[in-house]
């Protein structure tokens, strides 16, 4: 049946609702589009202070260790350079900072090894830490993150505390002299609460930043709306460098994630490496580890930034190194 006949003023009157309707669309399209990143806090706004978790006595050392057994490598490895005890006291508090990105099983290579994660928790129980604490600020639902990982299961089984990431445990934090992360919301109560600190990252390619490996993994203390970040990847990595002052770096390239970084999602992703890297150095641990990409430390600009604003050195052969092969 034919819409019937509607006059002139009828017509009219339709218009102008029509115009309104897409007017009002268009202005809460705009209110809802962020053009801008979002704005920092007023910098008179108090914010926190990190310690510096490095060891000052202990001259710059890295082990590459070869093997498969990732366990056995990372024992080894610490052993190369003194034993954990070199690293953490007894009595010391330790935080574990690993790679709980994505809710992604373990064979994925997208997260830390859950092996690996339960090795470094009994080396640290062993030389006397009175607790060790496992975190990250997944990208991912956390809860989902650390379990389908495996991370939770293995951290607590070998003795550690898993914490996952609430808003009451992010504080506001400024890098001196940094321009991207100032009063920034920081996971900032176990960096707090602990003496040492050990990070924990995979070997994996990273379709902006080239690579994501012991440097890059510090993005995971940022809370907010952090991808704002990607648009200038490599100074946030080189401010997190400045953030962060570890006492030691676990790299794991005993399967590296080549293609498709850094979610992978297929085994044809991962190359077996055979390469554990345990350094006091993140910069030459990254800088290590890129040739497990078969890539360079020039061509990841962020180690070079790294690098400028005395994080550590490319030049990871000048340093202490050892390396071994593994059984």
């Amino acid at each position: 049946m034919a819409e019937p006949s509607i006059n002139r003023r009828q017509f009219i009157g339709r218009c102008t609702r029509a115009g309104l309707s897409v007017a009002t669309a268009g202005a809460l399209g705009i209110g809802f589009y962020d053009s801008q990143p979002p704005t920092a806090l007023s910098e008179a706004s108090e914010t926190v202070q990190i310690p510096d978790f490095s060891i000052t006595d202990m001259h710059g050392s890295i082990c590459i260790a070869r093997g498969t057994d990732r366990a056995v490598a990372v024992q080894q490895a610490f052993e190369a350079l003194g034993g954990m005890k070199a690293f953490v006291k007894p009595g010391e508090r330790v935080l574990l900072k690993v790679n709980a990105a994505f809710a992604s099983p373990p064979a994925l290579g997208a997260t830390s090894h859950p092996d690996l994660v339960a090795a470094v928790v009994r080396l640290c129980l062993d030389a006397g830490a009175s607790r060790v604490i496992v975190t990250d600020n997944p990208i991912n639902d956390p809860a989902s993150c650390f379990a389908l990982s495996g991370i939770d299961a293995a951290a607590r089984m070998a003795g550690a505390e898993v914490v996952i990431p609430r808003e009451s445990l992010f504080e506001r934090f400024s890098v001196s002299g940094g321009r991207l992360i100032r009063n920034w919301p920081v996971l900032y109560a176990p960096l707090a609460r602990v003496d040492r600190v050990i990070g924990m990252a995979p070997v994996k390619d990273h379709h902006r930043s080239g690579a994501s490996m012991t440097l890059k993994n510090w993005y995971g203390l940022l809370g907010g709306r952090r991808n704002i970040f990607h648009q200038d990847i490599h100074t946030v990595i080189q401010e997190l460098a400045m953030m962060i002052r570890p006492t030691v770096v676990v790299l794991d390239g005993t399967q590296s994630m080549l293609t498709n970084g850094p979610t992978g999602g297929s085994l044809s992703d991962l190359k077996p490496t055979g390469t554990l890297i345990v350094s006091t150095d993140p910069v030459a641990a990254d800088a290590a580890g890129a040739t497990l990409l078969g890539r360079t430390a020039a061509d990841l600009p962020f180690i070079a930034k790294a690098e400028s604003v005395g994080a550590g050195t490319a030049d990871y052969r000048s340093l202490y190194l050892k390396e071994i092969q593994t059984g």
